[in-house]
């Protein structure tokens, strides 16, 4: 694992805030519901759980967005297997991530167990049928040596604005290129520059409703 951890303060009650992009790890109005809304819905997962589905991630975070969507996975009483794999430039501590999570009651029934078996690098069974690996390093060089493909991605980096390394086109075309075919994206973010960069990458890009204040977030899908 790489040496450079997050850096974060606490603002608004406990929401937890990168220092280095001066922007939130989750909405400030429900951070679960967002994940809901942004990239279950936006990749229409729920009603894609009835086969085995593997879902990749820029930006880890705090493991909120894997932790919903497992819980997604065992409300809908699903078995066929589900792995996620995300890539992670500054992890965050686990201390860090256990307070941030407390936010979430909804979790109670998932995240410790996440926390006492995650290992950055490293797969491991969060529960039966399920597999997470974070990989840390620079998405820009770790998505384009990764030797898999997604059904899936949530594009969760912070603001392009903040954090347009990210959201660079070449790195666009590496998640196209680990995408399987008919494959989907989603991301909270609207931008013109990563639309148009998506679009290249070989996804049919459309501007959707987006989360609480946000008027609008982007969905794709791979194109045949």
């Amino acid at each position: 694992m790489q040496d450079q951890q997050a850096e974060l303060e606490w603002r608004d009650g406990g929401v937890p805030v990168s220092l280095r992009f001066d922007d939130p790890y989750f909405s400030l109005e429900n951070g679960l519901a967002e994940t809901r809304h942004v990239f279950l819905d936006g990749n229409g997962l729920v009603e894609r759980f009835d086969a085995a589905l593997h879902v990749a991630e820029l930006g880890f975070g705090t493991g909120l967005n894997v932790l919903t969507t497992v819980l997604a996975w065992q409300e809908a009483g699903r078995r066929a297997p589900l792995r996620f794999t995300s890539f992670e430039a500054f992890p965050m501590g686990a201390q860090d991530m256990e307070t941030a999570l407390n936010a979430f009651p909804e979790l109670a029934a998932i995240a410790p167990a996440f926390l006492e078996k995650l290992r950055y690098d490293a797969p491991v069974e969060l529960v039966e049928g399920v597999t997470v690996q974070v990989i840390t390093g620079d998405a820009r060089q770790t998505v384009p040596g990764w030797d898999d493909t997604a059904d899936a991605w949530y594009l969760d980096g912070f603001s392009p604005a903040k954090n347009p390394e990210l959201w660079a086109p070449d790195l666009m075309q590496a998640v196209g290129a680990h995408t399987k075919t008919g494959g989907t994206c989603a991301t909270y973010t609207a931008a013109g520059f990563v639309r148009r960069a998506l679009d290249a990458a070989g996804f049919d890009i459309t501007r959707v409703t987006g989360f609480g204040r946000k008027r609008h977030m982007s969905v794709g899908r791979l194109r045949e």
